[in-house]
């Protein structure tokens, strides 16, 4: 027998907007990030913003940039849409987040404009939520993405802007989207930025301030996977992960190098391995190599971050 799918109206388990809803949106960015593919990090409640106040403010563990949630329980309308693109503004964000129960045609639209009108350094989503359950189970949350930003529009207006790009930097975005596919086929890591023509690609840890920045460099004919910590964040973590040394070396199944530019005040966590990379017939070994150590790396260092700040 099967059981009976039905929708639960959302002020029956968020009786106020700001004293319900909110709070438990910061108490669950993850299902938000997922939804999206970021990874985000609790920042701050009811932030101030001249007159008014941002519902969350939150960080893009990925790229250590801010991250506007606003949230309705009702359809969307014109003033939280100013509000999400003043907050933006004032706040400096890369992304902003509008959830509400319903996105009318003409906002769903101004969320697409502007998507197509901005640089990629600034990205609007709309989010419907809605409540469902099976018979008389707990209502589950399911999040629908009605706008998101056109990543392949956007790469292609940006090169077009730039002009054709450097032998270098083709080579460059040809392995990131060869690395970035065969990660996503793993489907071990949940959150993945879209490939540039750079010699790194990072990945979230699941804390601002440190990320995993993977490497391919074509000049030295390596390639490597890294735990990249930024200088303001030494001090607590550096210590804390050596301690762990041996946990992390062993799950990880090699042993790292650890802090190899003493000098420099951002510190890394170093695996590499040179391959022949000028002969593209070696990266399919060279991106299967760089994929199992980023998962490891991915699953090793997030869930012992986890555990100092759980």
């Amino acid at each position: 027998m099967l059981g009976e799918i039905k929708k639960v109206q959302l002020r029956k388990i968020w009786k106020n907007e700001a004293y319900d809803f909110t709070p438990w949106l910061a108490e669950n960015l993850e299902q938000i990030g997922d939804a999206i593919g970021l990874e985000l990090e609790f920042d701050s409640k009811e932030v101030s913003v001249g007159p008014f106040s941002a519902d969350i403010l939150a960080k893009d563990t990925g790229t250590d940039k801010f991250v506007v949630i606003e949230n309705q329980l009702e359809k969307t309308n014109h003033d939280h849409l100013g509000k999400c693109i003043t907050y933006a503004s004032v706040l400096d964000a890369s992304a902003v987040i509008w959830i509400a129960s319903k996105f009318t045609d003409q906002h769903k639209k101004a969320l697409d404009w502007l998507n197509d009108h901005t640089s990629d350094e600034i990205g609007f989503y709309g989010i419907k939520v809605e409540l469902w359950q099976i018979d008389n189970s707990q209502p589950a949350v399911r999040f629908n993405v009605v706008s998101e930003p056109n990543i392949a529009v956007r790469q292609a207006t940006k090169r077009k802007e730039q002009g054709e790009l450097s032998e270098t930097r083709k080579t460059q975005f040809e392995f990131w989207t060869a690395f970035r596919e065969k990660l996503e086929n793993s489907g071990k890591i949940r959150s993945l930025q879209t490939p540039r023509p750079q010699y790194w690609f990072d990945i979230a840890l699941g804390k601002s301030g440190i990320h995993l920045s993977n490497t391919f460099n074509t000049d030295r004919n390596e390639i490597g996977a890294r735990v990249y910590i930024h200088n303001k964040k030494v001090d607590e973590w550096l210590p804390y992960f050596e301690s762990k040394k041996d946990i992390i070396e062993s799950k990880i199944g090699s042993e790292l190098t650890w802090n190899p530019n003493p000098n420099n005040k951002d510190k890394v966590i170093t695996l590499t391995k040179h391959f022949k990379l000028e002969n593209k017939e070696n990266w399919k070994e060279a991106i299967n190599w760089l994929a199992e150590n980023s998962i490891k790396f991915k699953e090793t260092f997030a869930k012992i971050i986890k555990e100092k700040t759980a």
